[in-house]
């Protein structure tokens, strides 16, 4: 069911990418996840082949110059497979700050950008400050031509693979009821592969999101050039909350992908399982379950493809961003328990893929906003702050 959002091209994109997901991402993960390896480099290149890194990179830059919506439906389908392989498609797509480039710097980055050749992380969140981006203290200070970065960023996924950083760092002191206005955001080259001399970090022990390793920085005196500033000084708090709407909408898209993943696996289980000499799917609490999940999960896409068609159109969407970015991930979080149930015991193993779907849906309930920051945003549209 896809109303009347559905166009050719948008069906047609969505069917490249469940295919190319069911071929090339699903056998990886199902191989990888439980070894906690890394989203191979061949994957990548694959992805990039597809155009999927350029999705919404002008064409005049190498990208295909698409919407919000298509971004979406390529990563519900990469989501089905890998929820970490859908998460990669926003370091180059979703990563903010690049309009704050020049023109010529733009035009020699997008390019390598869309061909999945520079890929980026963002270092935001701090052990004190998650949800409260305000209440940063990692400190960046000017010193002669350049500026100085100390302090510690935490849940910076990626920081290794990345081909470059972008760090959200105080550059005044705060201001009481202003604290937002002192952060400042830089832009930082680095190898493919490691951390730069005077940034130290170790991974951060996750139960998912595997595929790659998220990290605990610890940039010490950490020097950057002038040119690293991104935009003015003092507007990191608004780079950094930019974009938010497309952001969670992205969101709501891995988790209804999640969601469909553990739908698609329990049917099929439910067919093949046989108990008291029939089928589990014969039995109606199975179907009853089966037919909940999928209405769950369709009511979620419907509400997603709603605001993806919004933020394409220009119009103000934020309540509703928040809307499907809570609707969906709580969604999913039951949706894939109720996968798992309907494995038994086979999905509290990693033999099957119901245990990682649940596993990763219960984060899409945390980053980029919990669920309890989007039903403040909700309600304070609805009744004042």
């Amino acid at each position: 069911m896809n109303g009347s959002y559905m166009t050719e091209d948008r069906r047609m994109i969505q069917e490249q990418a469940r295919e190319f997901t069911m071929r090339e991402v699903l056998p990886v993960a199902n191989k990888l996840d439980p070894e906690k390896g890394d989203i191979p480099m061949s994957l990548r290149e694959k992805m990039a082949e597809m155009g999927y890194f350029g999705i919404l990179i002008d064409e005049e830059y190498g990208g295909l110059g698409l919407g919000v919506f298509e971004y979406c439906l390529v990563t519900e389908e990469l989501a089905r497979g890998w929820m970490s392989v859908a998460s990669l498609l926003a370091r180059a797509n979703g990563l903010p700050g690049m309009e704050k480039l020049s023109p010529e710097r733009r035009a020699e980055l997008l390019p390598r950008v869309a061909r999945g050749e520079c890929l980026g992380a963002f270092a935001l969140s701090e052990p004190s400050a998650g949800s409260d981006v305000a209440n940063i203290s990692c400190r960046a200070r000017r010193d002669g031509d350049g500026w100085v970065i100390h302090g510690n960023k935490y849940w910076c996924t990626f920081a290794d693979g990345a081909d470059y950083l972008i760090v959200i760092a105080r550059t005044s002191a705060p201001v009481p009821e202003k604290r937002h206005k002192g952060l400042s955001a830089f832009m930082i080259p680095k190898q493919r592969g490691g951390l730069p001399p005077g940034l130290h970090g170790a991974p951060i022990p996750k139960i998912g999101y595997f595929g790659w390793k998220t990290w605990e920085l610890s940039f010490d005196e950490f020097r950057v050039p002038a040119d690293a500033l991104l935009g003015e000084e003092g507007e990191g708090f608004y780079l950094a909350t930019q974009g938010l709407e497309k952001a969670r909408a992205h969101t709501a898209a891995r988790a209804i992908g999640l969601a469909r993943g553990a739908f698609e696996d329990a049917l099929a289980y439910a067919q093949e399982r046989e108990q008291f000499g029939a089928p589990i799917a014969q039995f109606q609490a199975i179907r009853f379950k089966l037919a909940q999940m999928a209405t769950e999960i369709e009511a979620a896409r419907q509400l997603n493809y709603h605001v993806c068609t919004q933020i394409d159109s220009g119009g103000r969407c934020d309540l509703e961003a928040s809307m499907t970015k809570l609707f969906a991930t709580e969604m999913a979080e039951r949706v894939t328990s109720e996968g798992l149930q309907i494995h038994g015991g086979a999905g509290y193993t990693t033999l099957h893929a119901a245990e990682r779907y649940w596993r990763d849906a219960r984060l899409t309930k945390i980053f980029e906003g919990t669920s309890e920051i989007q039903q403040r945003i909700i309600s304070d549209r609805l009744l004042g702050k």
